[in-house]
Parts: structure tokens; C-alpha cells; sequence
């Protein structure tokens, strides 16, 4: 193999795209990773691209607006290029609106969107569509066109795919080559901290479960009780998920996973009797600031840094690795004041 350009450690979500992002322009790539593709929390099964509400905007915001609208294009390109599938659909999301309250919310946030959407979404108020729908006391739900699903196992192995057209592999081990690029997840994160000795982020275990479950391909997602219903286009529905800052195993599942499955069939009456045909957990890197940590490295010059995904990972991708491989390839920070490693510094 050819001297690499880049070597990126870590195969997860944002080290597979900014691979991408940066062999489509030219440059030899290699990725490493000890434990193989998706390992961690891009190795899931929920996969919901859920956009920040349209108010109080922020950078933070913009760059997650900015990087779900690109998506359909981005991933398409790896589906072309690779052959596989992401299971990406941007298919939208219904919420209830269930008093008062939560109808004059859902009105301010309506008329947000108009202006803070651009035009290229929509957050609309309806009818309840039907039996696929979050149980609503008022019969109405939100309708948004922005929100999307991709069925995160299948997204990294339709990167290695296209990667693989474009000579560029997954290692299980290598000597580093040319530019470094971290993305190692929040086992990355803890050894920042412990490097730095000072807080910079850490891991939050989710657990999620998947149903055997068919709807049309083009089914939204749900949202109620703080619970994402995902659709996927293998014929499941993926039910995520639990947030444990403290935990022991990071693997196993337990009763707060059982409870989730009871709440999304009482939320979801649609799928009471859907048989439940994986459990999952896993653990997800969030940084400090609670935004994605990218940038220049911050101990070793020269490097960089693509951590702290969380629960927006999948979503932010596109726009992470194309902005970054604006700054690794051609120098140019496009980079927001609150994803710099320093806003997880102060």
C-alpha cells in the first residue's frame, strides 16, 4: 500500500465519513481501528436524525440544519460509490400534542421553522395519521419534514464499502502515516481527560431494542415520552433509548432496557404485540461542552480530533467530515466556537 495522507484512528461514524470526505478529494487514507467497524455506539440500531428545535438557534443548530439537508446527497454518494445501503430515508417524525401547553409550544415553533428552515423543511401541525402514530389527547401531532432515520450498522458498512473502491481499508493495527486524526469514541475521551487531568468528556451508555415490525418505506419516525420509534427498511422497528452516565458494563442490557419497551408500547399502542428480536447497549462519547469536540488536536501539533458525537453522530456527519477535511486538506477552519476542543477545555 501507498504512504497514507491520513491515517484516522477509530472506525466509527465520524472516522468512516471524514474518510470518505477526504479520499473523494484526492487523498490516500487509512483507518485504524483495534476493535473493528462500528464497535462502539455506530455499531447501534436506532439511527434517528433528529433535528434541535427551531428556537433560541445557535451555531450549534445552523451546522445540525445545514448538516441534515446535505444528507440525502452525502449518503447517496457512499451508496453509489460502495453498493450498499445506509438505510438512510429523510421520511420526517410525528410528536403528539397532548394539552394545551405543548399546542401553544408546538405553534411558536411552527412559525420559527418558516423562517429559521429556510424554506427547505417544513413543522407542521395535523390530524393524527392513523394507527402509526404516538398516541395524542388532542388527535394532533407535529409533522416535521426535516427529521430522517439511517440504520447505523448499515451506514459504516456502506462507508468501508465505498472506501474500499477508493483503496482505502480498515486496519486492526498499522503505524501512523502522514496527518493523525483521533476519533476514538469515549474510551478517546476518557484517555484525553486523563492526559489533560482535567474533565473533557466521558461515555453515557444507552440501551435500545429492535421489533419485528413491517410498515411502508417511507413511515416516519415517532417521538413521545422521550422515546425515538425508528422505522428501518429491513422490516424492524428500532426502539431507543436509555441515558446511564454511570454503569459497569457497557454491553449489557438490564430492567431500564424493559422499561423502555413497556413505555414505547404504552406511547406507541401500534406496537403492543410486536415481539422484540434484539436488545442492544452500548456507550456514547460526549464531550464536555455537550457539542461535538472537533478540531486541531489539543496536546499532540499537527493532529486533529473528531470526537463527542453522542447522540447526534449520525445526523451531524456530513457536515463534520466535510468541514473537516476542509481543514485537514486545504487549512481552512470553518469550524463553530463551541465545537473547538477548547469549549470542552474551559
Amino acid at each position: 500500500m501507498a504512504m497514507a495522507d491520513i491515517t484516522i484512528y477509530g472506525a466509527g461514524i465520524f472516522g468512516l465519513s471524514i474518510a470518505w470526505s477526504c479520499v473523494q478529494r484526492g487523498a490516500k487514507v487509512q483507518v485504524i481501528d483495534p476493535y473493528g467497524v462500528g464497535a462502539g455506539s455506530s455499531g447501534g440500531v436506532v439511527g434517528a436524525l433528529a433535528p434541535h428545535t427551531p428556537e433560541n438557534w445557535n451555531d450549534k443548530k445552523q451546522f445540525q440544519f445545514e448538516s441534515l439537508i446535505m444528507a440525502q446527497s452525502y449518503w447517496r454518494s457512499v451508496e453509489e460509490t460502495g453498493g450498499k445501503s445506509t438505510g438512510y430515508a429523510r421520511s420526517g417524525r410525528l410528536q403528539p400534542i397532548n394539552d394545551d401547553r405543548a399546542m401553544a409550544l408546538a405553534k411558536a415553533r411552527q412559525e420559527g421553522a418558516k423562517d429559521l428552515w429556510q424554506g427547505l423543511a417544513q413543522f407542521d401541525i395535523i390530524d393524527a395519521p392513523g394507527p402509526w402514530s404516538p398516541k395524542s389527547e388532542t388527535e394532533l401531532v407535529i409533522f416535521d419534514t426535516l427529521s430522517g432515520r439511517m440504520h447505523p450498522r448499515m451506514a459504516c458498512e456502506a462507508l468501508v464499502a465505498a472506501l474500499e473502491t477508493k483503496s482505502c481499508l480498515v486496519k486492526a493495527d498499522g503505524e501512523p502515516q502522514g496527518i493523525v486524526v483521533e476519533a476514538t469514541g469515549w474510551k478517546g475521551l476518557r484517555a484525553l481527560a486523563d492526559q489533560m487531568e482535567q474533565p473533557v468528556g466521558n461515555g453515557v451508555k444507552g440501551q435500545a431494542a429492535v421489533l419485528e415490525f413491517a410498515t411502508p418505506l417511507d413511515a416516519p419516525q415517532l417521538f413521545a415520552d422521550a422515546l425515538h420509534i425508528i422505522p428501518h427498511a429491513n422490516g424492524t422497528i428500532a426502539i431507543g433509548s436509555t441515558s446511564e452516565r454511570e454503569f459497569d458494563d457497557a454491553s449489557s442490557t438490564d430492567a431500564q432496557l424493559d422499561d423502555v419497551i413497556v413505555r414505547a408500547r404504552q406511547a406507541f399502542p401500534v406496537l403492543a404485540d410486536a415481539p422484540v428480536i434484539e436488545r442492544w447497549a452500548g456507550v456514547r462519547p460526549r464531550a464536555k461542552s455537550r457539542a461535538p469536540m472537533i478540531g486541531h488536536h489539543p496536546l499532540r501539533k499537527g493532529a486533529f480530533i473528531a470526537n463527542g458525537g453522542f447522540k447526534i453522530g449520525f445526523g451531524m456527519a456530513p457536515k463534520i467530515a466535510e468541514v473537516m477535511a476542509d481543514l485537514i486538506l486545504e487549512g481552512a477552519d470553518q469550524i463553530p466556537e463551541g465545537f473547538r476542543p477548547e469549549a470542552s477545555l474551559r
